[in-house]
């Protein structure tokens, strides 16, 4: 057990279970997009809204994963807290960087002369790439603590 209160722990599965369904939803809507890009409806990259689309299906199974996994989880209550925090940043930052940069269509994986894929590259660097490697290595020591 975390030494957190039951209560408060059903609390932050709550939370990561609303986090989860919320981002559940938004990866069906953005997959009526992906059609509509694909089709040439949509002034868009197809691949950039589906890998938006994978990527909020991927974080919402994480976060329901990390709320399944909330009594393992050998913090406190505060430390719990920032941990489902910081997961539903980069599970969401990931979402919306990802289906934002389909409309620029840029990769947005490394520095180049265009401005617009720098700024994408920015962004998934500070709220997707390095919130989920602390969040995952957080979860990971959290749950090992003994």
């Amino acid at each position: 057990e975390s030494g957190v209160p039951s209560g408060a722990v059903a609390g932050l599965q709550r939370s990561a279970a609303k986090a989860a369904s919320l981002l559940m939803l938004l990866a069906m809507l953005v997959g009526v997009l992906v059609a509509q890009a694909m089709s040439g409806k949509l002034a868009a990259d197809p691949h950039a809204l589906l890998a938006s689309h994978v990527n909020a299906i991927t974080g919402a199974a994480w976060l329901a994963a990390l709320g399944w996994s909330m009594p393992w989880v050998q913090y406190g209550a505060t430390g719990q807290r920032r941990l489902l925090q910081l997961t539903a940043l980069a599970c969401y930052a990931n979402y919306f960087v990802t289906a934002g940069k389909a409309f620029w269509r840029v990769a947005g994986v490394g520095v180049t002369d265009n401005p617009a894929n720098n700024v994408v590259f920015a962004l998934l660097g500070v709220f997707v790439v390095a919130p989920s490697l602390a969040a995952a290595g957080a979860w990971t020591l959290g749950v090992w603590r003994r």
